[in-house]
């Protein structure tokens, strides 16, 4: 009896029984282990069918992996593979490529850069500076020497773009035209007093239209032209003595202030003046400006 009392009192100091306090303060085990243990117990129990199916397993892995399960993913340092990872957004769809700039845009910016480099070669006068400014700007030497010479090319090949050919620039090319231009001038002049007369303003208190009367009476004598002196001052002029004193007609021709000598060319069949210039000026420039004025498109010479 003695032996027994003595058997049991080393059993219950062994074995403490749980308080009710205690059980609480107990962790329970994640879902997923608790599972994972009630499934070995079913398959200990049960055999190999109470495992489940390999899509049951992926399943509640995924779930596991979904749920942020700690012991299933960080402790066990699982990947991709089982689910662990959460996937990665794709990245976005990269932004279409900005349009290349313009050729204008180009230009300006090679402006800046050449302006920027001489500026910081002359404000900083390095060896490095200099040597950069140098390079880049025989770098755009050659390329402009490269669009002078296609230039150049092109207007050989193709005529309707040569001007030259319009007006000559070379030694022989434009005494012959000079030669053509002449002529039809002359041509033109010598029906010019059919259709045309010339109004003649002067003072006779004015050197200028002393030294100009007769260059515009040799011009009247060649061509037959019908030339009307008029006097702004009342004056005589020995080139023209039948001349006549302004009483409005310098005005009515659309003539401003009081400059003489002037000319004004009158279109008979128009009705309308148009002034020729001012001042003294050469017989042949007299006949050019006539036969320009009657003659040849505007725009067309140039």
């Amino acid at each position: 009896m003695r032996k027994a009392l003595t058997l049991a009192l080393i059993l219950s100091v062994a074995s403490p029984v749980l308080t009710p306090a205690t059980a609480q303060d107990l962790t329970p085990l994640p879902d997923s282990v608790s599972s994972t243990r009630d499934a070995g117990d079913d398959g200990r129990d049960g055999g190999q069918d109470s495992y489940g199916s390999a899509d049951d397993l992926g399943s509640a892995d995924r779930v596991a992996a979904q749920t942020g399960d700690d012991f299933y993913c960080r402790e066990r340092r699982l990947g991709t593979w089982f689910y662990c990872d959460k996937p990665k957004a794709k990245p976005a769809e990269q932004r279409s490529a900005q349009p290349a700039r313009s050729s204008a845009e180009q230009l300006a910016a090679i402006s800046k850069q050449l302006e920027e480099l001489k500026a910081r070669a002359i404000l900083e006068p390095t060896p490095e500076n200099i040597s950069h400014y140098i390079a880049f700007q025989r770098e755009q030497l050659d390329r402009a020497s490269s669009f002078a010479d296609m230039w150049q090319r092109t207007i050989w090949q193709n005529p309707d773009l040569d001007y030259t050919l319009q007006r000559p620039v070379n030694q022989l090319g434009k005494r012959t035209w000079l030669d053509s231009r002449n002529a039809d001038r002359e041509r033109v002049l010598s029906q010019i007093s059919k259709r045309y007369g010339v109004f003649y303003f002067y003072s006779s208190a004015c050197a200028a239209c002393e030294t100009f009367g007769p260059i515009m009476r040799s011009v009247s004598d060649r061509f037959g032209l019908t030339v009307m002196a008029i006097s702004l001052d009342g004056g005589p002029t020995r080139a023209f003595p039948n001349y006549t004193v302004d009483t409005g007609q310098y005005k009515a021709m659309g003539m401003r202030g009081q400059q003489v000598p002037a000319l004004v060319l009158f279109d008979t069949v128009t009705k309308q003046p148009m002034p020729i210039g001012y001042g003294v000026m050469a017989a042949d420039e007299v006949m050019n400006r006539i036969f320009t004025l009657t003659s040849v498109k505007p725009g067309s010479d140039f």
